[in-house]
């Protein structure tokens, strides 16, 4: 049974958006502690639309379903 090409695409799209949230957090705290070196070590993450918690779970391969 050959690869799904949807969850292929599901899941670079998974990376892609992981990748953009890992650099918008790591710009927004190097602009943060440029501007608030005080405030700098208080900052929250804050990735709005480069979220991808909620991609969790989207595939139901049924390689990765435990019998029991």
């Amino acid at each position: 049974m050959p690869p799904d090409p949807d969850k292929r695409k599901m899941r670079k799209l998974k990376q892609a958006i992981k990748r953009r949230g890992s650099k918008h957090r790591r710009a927004d705290a190097k602009r943060t502690l440029a501007e608030n070196p005080e405030e700098a070590a208080h900052i929250e993450d804050n990735l709005g639309r480069f979220r991808s918690d909620t991609m969790n779970g989207l595939d139901s391969d049924s390689t990765r379903k435990r019998e029991g």
